[in-house]
């Protein structure tokens, strides 16, 4: 199964929803992008309004500038679509392979994380600074984010110090981890 935060980095923020793009749909399933755009193609009625967003050339030129991850689309004729998280379910209804389950799974699992995060966040922002409530609520944030930004295979070190720096499309995120035996 992708990890989680393999998954997380993938999800980017256009016209105020959480989506993945067209080309990291089909990194995370093994599959060339023009699969997924045919298994959108021959399948149109399970991509209403709201469950595939068309880009613009603007959009598309401002994924290059900001997200090093789409550099290969600079050079793209295509404007890419993006899923949104009802239609990468849909889409999870027409990739049928073992490693197409897999890994729509984990793509609930992070977009049921980024959710939680977000309600989180907007919690603790309504709380009294200091309360034991909210000191609760930042220790969830806290592991919510390390779920979403550290690998599993990295939780057996014995020392390290590393910084992650993530945006995911709600805030941006730096956090050093520092983890000993």
């Amino acid at each position: 199964m992708p990890p989680i935060f393999r998954i997380a980095s993938k999800i980017i923020g256009i016209r105020q929803q959480h989506v993945i793009i067209d080309s990291a749909v089909a990194e995370l399933y093994g599959v060339e992008t023009k699969r997924i755009n045919e298994a959108v193609k021959n399948n149109p009625e399970k991509f209403p309004e709201g469950y595939l967003i068309e880009l613009t050339h603007q959009e598309k030129d401002e994924l290059v500038e900001n997200f090093d991850q789409f550099e290969k689309l600079k050079h793209s004729t295509a404007n890419p679509k993006a899923f949104t998280e009802k239609g990468l379910y849909m889409l999870a209804t027409i990739l049928k392979s073992p490693k197409a389950v897999e890994t729509t799974l984990a793509i609930i699992d992070t977009f049921a994380k980024v959710r939680e995060l977000s309600r989180v966040i907007h919690q603790v922002q309504t709380l009294p600074e200091n309360s034991p409530k909210q000191k609760t609520l930042m220790e969830r944030t806290g592991d919510l984010i390390a779920d979403l930004i550290i690998p599993d295979d990295e939780l057996d070190v014995v020392e390290s110090e590393t910084t992650y720096e993530m945006n995911l499309a709600i805030f941006k995120v730096k956090r050093t981890v520092k983890k000993s035996k």
